[in-house]
């Protein structure tokens, strides 16, 4: 991921690299909702086919917070025959990347 403009707030656009299906994706993001802590949209301004991906988070429990990711797309040609297998191959894709981050967050959770 790379800030292609100053960074974060509504208009701000990123880069941004995804490996799915064996292929090497490239978008670029523009972030069109943000409320600190809450949630966060953003819609491809730039890439393979259109997508928009909504993070919300909330409190779950005293120490815990809870995550939810979307990703809501039309995808044309080849991509609109071979969508509900894409769908699944993204989900796939989406736990075992939220499973990463997790860990990530848990480890440095656990060094301070």
């Amino acid at each position: 991921m790379e800030w292609k403009t100053p960074p974060i707030g509504v208009g701000s656009r990123l880069a941004f690299v995804a490996h799915f299906l064996g292929r090497r994706l490239a978008y670029t993001y523009e972030l069109v909702e943000l409320v600190p802590g809450e949630r966060l949209v953003m819609r491809t301004a730039e890439g393979p086919f259109p997508m928009e991906t909504t993070s919300t988070w909330a409190t779950a429990g005293e120490s815990s917070t809870r995550m939810t990711l979307r990703n809501r797309g039309e995808p044309s040609g080849f991509g609109k025959l071979a969508a509900p297998f894409m769908a699944a191959a993204m989900r796939r894709a989406n736990r075992k990347d939220l499973a990463r981050l997790k860990a990530i967050l848990e480890r440095r959770a656990a060094d301070t």
